[in-house]
């Protein structure tokens, strides 16, 4: 019975022999890299190995052969009646794995590589890291010296300020000098006024009308009439 290993990449679970070649979901992995598969269970012809502590000797290793996207699928949706259609496609994005060993190693393997991997990008990120902070360093600096002159003009304002400040609290202070001395002096009489010359009053000048109007004739007395004796 040939040596086979099951193995879980991506949510999904294969069977996986030495020399196989397998389609997996894609994997952060560059074309030719190495890459460890986590075994869930291993078969031999002398033993079978289903326990966490057993599985974890197991060594399932694969090499990255390219990327690969999986078969059209097309996806009609439709809704009788209603004039709904509506149609899309889909291809998955898979990576094809060629298994280089299934084995059982006498004690668990030492994950060296594993670890070397991020030492390498550490210090990779740590070569950066000089350059990037060089070069922030430089901008800040920049950033400071176009700043300091804007920094000093509110300095500048402020000195300003001061003056006007002082004069005018010295005008309160003259202010209220000023009202000591005068509640010290008897304050000035001023000069009784006059009293006003009456005027003579004015005489009306008689309206035309009545100067118009001719003097009213009195009518005269009239006598008695004497009669005459008869003779």
């Amino acid at each position: 019975m040939p040596t086979y290993a099951i193995v879980e990449s991506g949510g999904k679970q294969y069977r996986v022999e030495k020399g196989q070649s397998l389609l997996v979901d894609r994997l952060p992995a560059d074309e030719g890299a190495k890459v460890p598969l986590r075994a869930v269970m291993f078969r031999s012809d002398s033993e079978t190995v289903i326990e966490p502590t057993g599985l974890e000797k197991v060594k399932v290793e694969a090499t990255v052969s390219g990327h690969e996207r999986g078969p059209k699928i097309r996806v009609f949706k439709y809704k009788a009646k209603k004039g709904y259609r509506k149609r899309r496609g889909h291809r998955s994005e898979l990576t094809r794995l060629e298994i280089t060993d299934v084995a059982m190693l006498s004690r668990k393997p030492a994950a060296k590589k594993a670890a070397a991997e991020p030492a390498a990008a550490k210090e990779a990120a740590a070569a950066k890291k000089p350059a990037a902070a060089k070069a922030a360093v430089e901008e800040s600096a920049a950033e400071t010296a176009a700043a300091k002159p804007a920094a000093k003009k509110p300095a500048a304002k402020a000195a300003a300020d001061k003056p006007a400040a002082k004069k005018a609290a010295a005008k309160p202070a003259a202010a209220k000098a000023a009202t000591a001395k005068s509640a010290g002096k008897p304050a000035a009489k001023k000069p009784a006024a006059k009293p006003a010359a009456k005027k003579p009053a004015a005489k009306k000048p008689a309206t035309k009308a009545a100067a118009d109007k001719p003097a009213a004739k009195k009518p005269a007395a009239k006598k008695p009439a004497t009669k005459k004796e008869s003779d």
